[in-house]
């Protein structure tokens, strides 16, 4: 995963105001867009959205969440703060005053401001003819879809890196390929829209465990990358690691044929492949949920 960029603490005011980082751009000297994501809850819906809106761009961006902001003070404070570093607002925030102070106040400092549930909850209580809850934080309560998530998040760390093979039946999905192929992150990213995940390596030399083999192939995606970015990852990691790898490991040759050997045992096997080269966490973990509902899994009634 790419690293962090150095971020600037937030400004003074109510708690919490403290951001969660995202790492949705790498850490690189030159000047990235700001994105300030705005909630009264926990700001993921925003951030979902932001992600894929910017996948329409070649940019270089960064985010920074701002949960549970329910006042007009801890607005202001906010927009002032993108104003400082040239940041786009983008918020979902039902109470009245904050999200005025949003509104007006970015407009008078010049800080675009993006309401996102705003113009969709009034055109529904017009069609509805009724008046809206406007409720912070209701999207992520404690519903059966929140419960849900978090268990699948224990999934898939229960399940990371091939551990817990004999619970490994329970997975919604399962990934599987040779080192650096994004098994770890695409898991856990799946988890977060509520599928169990658990991924299993591939290992040179090593027949692939008995609990893999006999899954549903509807379950199994295997995962394939360009020979020269693996090689790339995997010589950083060698050289993090210091020791405790292969002189194979991070050989061009030898990844090469890895990935044959891999992609031989996917059509052996009947699982869908997946190519995660030049492509985002989002973009990749989006193709395998088309997949997973243009044809589903045992649960839905495949064989």
């Amino acid at each position: 995963m790419s690293d962090k960029p150095a971020q600037s603490p937030p400004p003074q005011a109510q708690q919490p105001l403290r951001p969660n980082p995202a790492s949705d751009s790498p850490s690189e000297s030159e000047r990235f867009a700001e994105v300030f994501i705005v909630s009264d809850g926990t700001g993921e819906t925003a951030a979902d959205t932001v992600r894929a809106a910017m996948l329409q761009f070649h940019a270089k961006w960064r985010m920074r969440t701002f949960p549970d902001v329910r006042s007009a003070a801890q607005a202001r404070n906010l927009v002032e703060a993108a104003g400082r570093v040239g940041a786009l607002i983008v918020f979902t925030v039902v109470n009245r005053e904050a999200a005025q102070v949003l509104r007006d106040h970015g407009a008078s400092l010049g800080v675009p401001c993006v309401d996102l549930l705003g113009p969709l909850i009034s055109n529904i209580a017009e069609h509805l003819h009724a008046e809206p809850r406007l409720e912070p934080g209701l999207l992520h309560g404690f519903s059966d879809a929140y419960f849900k998530r978090i268990e699948a998040v224990e999934f898939a760390v229960r399940h990371d890196d091939g551990a817990n093979l004999h619970t490994l039946h329970g997975a919604d999905i399962v990934l599987t390929g040779v080192s650096r192929t994004s098994k770890t992150p695409l898991s856990m990213y799946l988890a977060q829209r509520g599928y169990k995940a658990g991924n299993v390596p591939l290992v040179p030399g090593v027949e692939p465990p008995r609990q893999l083999l006999d899954l549903n192939p509807r379950k199994v995606f295997g995962l394939v990358g360009d020979v020269e970015n693996l090689t790339t990852m995997r010589r950083a990691r060698a050289r993090s690691m210091r020791s405790g790898t292969s002189s194979q490991y991070a050989n061009a040759e030898a990844i090469s044929r890895e990935l044959d050997e891999s992609v031989r045992l996917f059509r052996t096997r009947g699982w869908r492949v997946i190519d995660v080269s030049g492509r985002a966490v989002e973009e990749n973990a989006s193709r395998i949920l088309e997949l997973v509902q243009a044809f589903p899994g045992p649960d839905e009634g495949a064989k």
